[in-house]
């Protein structure tokens, strides 16, 4: 995979015919990285969240003067709160200030960062900042700063990657030779930290022996042992004590911050990591799975919905919404998922999609979202779009609303519509995918049905247990739904003093159900809070917290939420759509100026500083395949939403006055949805371009699929035998004397003929398969054997016992 690492970039220009300069395609050939020298990264991480503080030192080598500008992209759930730059003469730092507060300081350098917006071919979220001139042979320091979220694995270990602008290793290929060089020192040292105790450490590099600095063996450290792999990034595996259901982590408040503040009060980080048992395929299954169809999949794509449909488990509910001018489903509400119903579902489907304009996908939506859902199933959503429908800011924002009671699989048949059906399904844990042709409709769907059949514990709840005088708050909705392999992170502010201090343990209980059986989970944790200060776990819960207050902003809730929101970002050091970075540069002569961020020096020069959305507008080449990092999915309310908010309740302009200098430049539109610039070309790939033999399988499974009943079962009849060229009276004839019911013979012929040696029907039937050999075997195992074996001489195949489970 091509990685985008950035750091220091050096401008180049290039003369045109009349002889003017224009910036040249500096991220794509003309722009030369600055040589790194060296790098000290310090990691701390606190169970599945990180604290990462970086010093970068640059050197311009050349002889002439470079322009530089600073380019970090931000992975999801990152976020930077502090960067400062150092050079022999100046510092520059990124400080956060009200976007609605204008300076009426020119603020010159813009047209840099526009460049960068519209010509990389890197798609994602960028924290840029444009630091000047840098002479030949001096150097420059750069300190960075941020939290993050870390992947839980399956085995329960925080996995950590540092970021490639930590890390720049170069590649280069050539007659698929892969060498690589680095030409920079790294220093990485991690502090780890967990209640539970730190178990062990795995990485792809060399680590020094793991030293515990605590006696319960609770916090250790571990450090890069000589120089880092020159061809990977950097991979950290964490394993804490015997993995739990339910863990706790307390982080002590600033000292510095009023009591009752967020960053004033102790700050408990909850995972949430339910033990789900993998399931048996083709059994029953919970779960409300909703279909919005649009035009598109009704007219060219209708005869894949029976596979669709058919692979539906038994126990589940389902509805059908062809959304349109209205917003009314198949039935009002979902039902129970019976061969009547699915029948009746089947014959209220439009044959064609011409009255429908995908209008109403906002409407449909809240539909959906004002019905109730059966009680003790997770309600999953697949939404097809042909092209992207009006106030898709709108819909994000609805989506996000509602992220903790759903999932959402997304697919479009067209490039306008991938970035809003990516921002639906990463919002809510679900997948999206681009479909290139009709043919590949099915088979993405059914692929992302599979993963939308893993179980799931249901009705997720907390309960907390704390000494008299402690309250806590949980900061945002506890997820309903936790499916398997997956854990969620819960933020929650512990309020008050106890009032008997000797109490120094507080009881969490975790309550769900699995399978239709409650489950209960109780843990003590101390209330002792731990930390060193660098309040990971407080900047990502304002981060949580920032989130919900955006998307209550934009519906229309006033100006008081948007000035919490404002206040808590500057406090915290997180940006949010309210906020914005500027540079401030203050000349080694003067003092440099440590107040609220929210306050500017007077007489300090500002220069451009901010995050920027690339758009990946440019190609790359086979060596160097294109890559995509999603912009994280906590920004998904409307920028269009909220600047009709502004000029309805404040009248100000969207966009800032241009300034008195000629040279300065109105500064790039600050990026508020998560909607902009997602690469389709990643989602493209998604979705396989099929052989001519695809069709004709297909065809030749439609036939089947449309004889099977709903249980998984077939009924002997001259349907089955007309697909399966063979005559009805043969089929009859050669029913095995052991077997009572035709329907299981009929079964087991309708299996092995997907098995035959020269077909292979895995893609399309995998789920219709794994039904009826659950119905074969809850009916008539001990006539399998006999069955198959005379099925593979009728058929003239050799299917194995194995695809019975025998």
């Amino acid at each position: 995979m091509w990685r985008q690492s950035f750091g220091l970039l050096e401008k180049s220009y290039a003369h045109n015919a009349a002889g003017s300069f224009f910036l040249g395609k500096w991220l794509y050939e003309s722009l030369v990285s600055v040589p790194l020298c060296s790098a000290v990264v310090d990691v701390a991480i606190q169970d599945y969240v990180a604290d990462v503080a970086s010093e970068l030192i640059y050197q311009n080598k050349s002889q002439i003067s470079k322009e530089v500008l600073f380019a970090f992209p931000l992975g999801p759930h990152m976020a930077i709160y502090s960067f400062q730059v150092h050079s022999e003469d100046a510092k520059v730092q990124a400080m956060l200030r009200d976007e609605v507060q204008q300076s009426h300081e020119a603020i010159g350098g813009w047209e840099n960062l526009e460049y960068l917006q519209n010509e990389s071919r890197y798609a994602g979220e960028v924290f840029a900042c444009f630091l000047g001139t840098l002479s030949p042979g001096r150097e420059v320091v750069v300190t960075l700063r941020y939290v993050q979220e870390l992947p839980r694995k399956p085995d329960g270990a925080a996995q950590f990657v540092l970021p490639p602008t930590l890390h720049p290793y170069t590649k280069h290929c050539a007659w698929n030779c892969l060498t690589s060089k680095l030409h920079y020192s790294l220093l990485l040292t991690a502090s780890l930290q967990s209640p539970r105790g730190v178990a062990n450490v795995q990485a792809n590099f060399a680590l020094t022996p793991l030293i515990y600095t605590a006696q319960d063996r609770s916090t250790a450290q571990v450090s890069l042992d000589g120089s880092p792999p020159s061809h990977d990034d950097l991979e950290l595996l964490v394993y804490f004590g015997d993995p739990t259901e339910v863990s706790a982590v307390v982080e002590k408040g600033d000292p510095g911050a009023p009591p009752g503040s967020l960053l004033g009060d102790r700050m408990v980080l909850v995972t949430l990591a339910p033990s789900v048992p993998e399931a048996v395929p083709g059994q029953r299954r919970s779960g409300e799975f909703i279909f919005l169809l649009d035009t598109t999949f009704l007219e060219h794509a209708q005869d894949s919905l029976p596979f669709l449909l058919k692979s539906l488990p038994l126990g589940c509910y389902f509805n059908i919404y062809c959304y349109g001018e209205t917003s009314v489903g198949i039935y009002p509400q979902s039902v129970e998922y019976t061969q009547d119903n699915l029948s009746e579902a089947m014959r209220r489907i439009p044959s064609t999609g011409s009255s429908l304009d995908d209008t109403n996908l906002l409407g449909t939506l809240r539909s959906i979202y004002n019905t109730p859902r059966p009680h003790g199933h997770t309600r999953q959503l697949f939404i097809f779009m042909a092209r992207l429908p009006p106030d898709e800011e709108v819909i994000a924002a609805e989506v996000s609303r509602h992220r903790n009671s759903h999932r959402c699989f997304s697919f479009c048949f067209s490039q306008d519509s991938v970035t809003l059906a990516t921002a639906l399904a990463r919002e809510t844990g679900g997948e999206a995918t681009c479909v290139s042709s009709d043919n590949s409709v099915i088979v993405v769907v059914l692929k992302c049905l599979k993963e939308a059949l893993k179980p799931a514990a249901e009705g997720v709840s907390l309960s907390w247990t704390l000494p008299r005088g402690l309250e806590v708050e949980v900061l945002g909705d506890i997820p309903q739904s936790i499916f398997r392999d997956e854990h969620s992170l819960v933020y929650a502010q512990i309020h008050g003093q106890a009032q008997d201090t000797m109490v120094a343990k507080g009881v969490m209980t975790l309550q769900y159900s699995l399978d239709g059986q409650d489950v209960s989970h109780t843990i003590e944790f101390p209330l002792c809070p731990q930390g060193d200060g660098r309040l990971a776990v407080h900047r990502l819960a304002a981060r949580h917290l920032l989130k919900r207050l955006l998307l209550e902003a934009v519906s229309g809730s006033g100006d008081e939420l948007r000035h919490r929101a404002v206040e808590m970002s500057l406090t915290s050091g997180i940006i949010c759509p309210f906020t914005s970075y500027v540079g401030v540069r203050t000349s080694q002569r003067v003092t440099w100026y440590r107040g609220p961020l929210a306050l500017l020096p007077p007489r300090q020069s500002l220069i451009p500083c901010q995050i920027v959305e690339l758009c990946g507008s440019g190609r790359v080449s086979s060596c160097f395949p294109n890559t995509i990092w999603e912009p994280p999915g906590w920004l998904t309310a409307a920028c269009e939403s909220w600047l009709a908010l502004r000029r309805l309740t404040r009248g100000i302009a969207a966009l800032p006055q241009r300034g008195a200098c000629s040279k300065a430049r109105e500064p790039p539109r600050p990026f508020i949805s998560s909607l902009k610039h997602v690469d389709p070309m990643a989602f493209v790939l998604r979705s396989p371009v099929f052989e001519p033999w695809f069709t004709k399988a297909f065809t030749e499974c439609q036939k089947l699929v449309a004889l099977q009943n709903l249980d998984g079962s077939w009924a002997l009849s001259s349907g089955l035998a007309s697909v399966l060229e063979i005559d009805e009276a043969e089929l009859k004839g050669k029913l095995p004397g052991e077997v009572m019911e035709p329907s299981i013979w009929a079964t087991v012929l309708a299996v092995t003929w997907l098995h035959r040696n020269d077909k292979c029907y895995q893609e399309l039937c995998e789920l219709l398969e794994a039904k009826a050999v659950t119905w074969l075997r809850s009916r008539a195992v001990s006539q399998l054997d006999k069955c198959l074996e005379a099925a593979n001489t009728l058929l003239a195949s050799s299917v194995n016992p194995s695809v019975f489970r025998l």
